[in-house]
């Protein structure tokens, strides 16, 4: 194997082990909210990777919209997570956690009591959404958030960051990709707002660089990164005509900051590549693509310049050890898709760790 993706690789003040990130990716066996051993099992069983991304993980009992996703705002899941962080680290790993506030993107029967819906805009979410207790359901209608709310929700995002340092996690990526609230108050397809922050690129960017100032006031610049998706159509957002300008302010603004890491997604689209071309430009610290790469494509974007990490998601999935994979030109494990999100409580392990990796004998079919 080629030799930059495996080798040692900076992040701000962390060493890794190699340019490889895991990349954030829901997989719902989080009871109650809260992650649990097999948890910690699971994020453990890759923690050879450079840097693991956590699923996300909400900031506030509002962002819970999907089923049995965790949650970081209550001591139980500090302690919780703190299985986690110290199972990784044991291992020699990384670890950040994804803040995903879900807001709209979400429905009542996944949500805990006392809980409710929010969003930039009272704007539906088209298509269905899981639920466990009556399978696919349309997703209602938000309530649009008061501004005062808008900017509770800001000190929510820096609270969570304070308790993820304390959950023993390296830093914490903010989730402004694929539809969810931050990106939510991006695009005025789904932001239709009034006041500070509606209308405008600079209005509609505000939440997001006053979510990202607050973290970095909590915990640093050097733990706090963030993830964007431009040209993406994911979770009913349509594109917005200043696709271009929005995403060169916000990696201008986000650069200024000096945060550790922007992570972007790299959409199998012409436009997207040339606009991350663009972002590259006017972000210089580390910046992490993520999207459907094999090592060798990864190998070439790393010695291209136009990456410094290089995430992979479903190959984590089924392949544990991707890295030592990698290093030994072995086949990959394809995943079972039936398995990616848990139906139920029963049989959460079954293609979460049960995943041999090359030391291991195979499971037995």
């Amino acid at each position: 194997m080629a030799s930059k993706l495996l080798s040692s690789a900076q992040l701000g003040s962390l060493t890794l082990e190699n340019h490889l990130a895991m990349a954030p990716m829901t997989r719902a066996r989080s009871l109650a909210n809260v992650p649990g051993p097999l948890v910690a099992e699971y994020y453990a069983q890759r923690a050879t990777a450079g840097l693991i991304i956590t699923e996300g993980t909400s900031p506030s009992a509002n962002g819970l919209g999907y089923a049995r996703i965790p949650g970081l705002f209550s001591q139980e899941q500090v302690a919780g997570w703190k299985l986690t962080t110290d199972a990784v680290h044991a291992k020699g790993g990384k670890i950040f956690v994804q803040f995903m506030h879900t807001g709209r993107v979400s429905h009542p029967l996944n949500m805990p009591e006392g809980t409710e819906m929010v969003a930039p805009s009272a704007i539906a979410a088209a298509g269905d959404m899981w639920t466990d207790q009556q399978q696919m359901q349309p997703q209602p209608t938000p309530r649009a958030l008061t501004t005062e709310e808008v900017k509770g929700l800001v000190q929510d995002f820096a609270k969570a960051a304070k308790l993820a340092v304390e959950a023993g996690f390296d830093g914490v990526e903010l989730h402004a990709a694929n539809g969810y609230l931050l990106e939510q108050f991006l695009n005025p397809h789904s932001n239709q707002r009034t006041d500070e922050y509606g209308g405008s690129l600079e209005n509609r960017a505000r939440f997001v660089l006053e979510v990202a100032d607050a973290t970095v006031a909590a915990i640093g610049a050097e733990r706090t990164g963030i993830r964007l998706s431009p040209w993406s159509t994911f979770n009913d957002m349509a594109l917005a005509d200043d696709i271009d300008a929005l995403y060169e302010y916000l990696a201008t603004e986000l650069q200024q900051r000096n945060l550790v890491y922007l992570h972007l997604i790299n959409q199998e689209n012409p436009k997207c590549a040339a606009t991350i071309d663009s972002l590259r430009a006017k972000f210089t610290n580390t910046l992490i693509l993520c999207g459907g790469y094999n090592a060798e494509q990864a190998e070439a974007e790393l010695e291209k310049g136009r990456a410094d990490l290089v995430a992979f998601g479903r190959d984590y999935i089924s392949n544990p050890d991707l890295a030592e994979r990698f290093e030994q030109h072995a086949p990959l494990t394809p995943g079972d898709q039936s398995t990616f999100y848990a139906p139920g409580p029963e049989g959460f392990h079954q293609g979460y760790t049960d995943y041999p990796t090359l030391a291991e004998k195979p499971a037995q079919a």
